[in-house]
């Protein structure tokens, strides 16, 4: 194994482990960070069509990628000789910030314990903080079900995609892929305000999406008892 490639793997494995120990922070998220400063260039660029929709993602999301690849060629410019230890040091850095699966694994927790209760109105108060749908208007069968959905979609997206995409183009594939997933979030709604604008940034989820996609439901499978 080629010595960036083990520091990547080294990285990415730490990282990991960071997310599984210690899940997001409640504070200062980069990932929020992205979101807000996307939020911005949005105000500046909105108009109600595609093209301003693509310069939008493209901007976004290509400037996080470029950012990321930046840093990672300024970071191994310093390292000198500690290039491997300082590549892999980032790269644990960005897998760590990347993911979202220990804090998406606790959220369904909370709601799944508080339908095993019998407290639907706990769970429909806690749902937002797992998906998008109203809560009011479910019950608690249509509640374990959006669970599910969320934690299927969202191991893809927060995990498994992320974790693809880094082990083909590194740090700026895991940031790159993390930054068009929350613009996708964001805008990439069929709403009246983004149906249009909106567009550019839920096609190109869709297209980083598959292959994480596909790799989740085979590991799905293989995971999951025998029918």
């Amino acid at each position: 194994m080629r010595a960036d490639h083990a520091s990547y793997a080294c990285g990415a494995a730490l990282g990991f482990l960071g997310d599984l120990a210690a899940g997001d922070p409640r504070r200062g998220h980069p990932v929020a960070a992205f979101g807000r400063a996307a939020a911005a260039v949005e105000r500046r660029l909105w108009r109600d069509h595609r093209g301003s929709g693509a310069l939008h993602t493209a901007l976004c999301a290509g400037g996080a990628a470029a950012g990321a690849a930046l840093l990672a060629r300024t970071v191994r410019g310093f390292a000198g000789r500690r290039r491997t230890t300082a590549d892999a040091a980032l790269t644990a850095a960005a897998t760590w910030a990347v993911l979202g699966g220990t804090s998406l694994v606790r959220e369904a927790r909370v709601i799944g314990d508080a339908l095993a209760a019998g407290d639907v109105d706990a769970a429909r108060e806690r749902l937002p903080h797992l998906c998008g749908r109203d809560p009011q208007a479910l019950d608690a069968q249509q509640i374990a079900r959006a669970v599910v959905e969320s934690v299927a979609e969202n191991t893809s997206d927060a995990v498994v995609g992320a974790l693809v995409w880094g082990a083909v183009a590194g740090v700026p594939g895991l940031v790159g892929f993390r930054a068009v997933n929350t613009l996708d979030a964001m805008v990439g709604h069929k709403s009246a305000r983004y149906r249009r604008f909106g567009w550019a940034a839920a096609r190109l989820d869709d297209v980083a999406g598959w292959p994480g996609a596909r790799l989740t439901a085979a590991l799905a499978a293989l995971a999951g008892p025998d029918p």
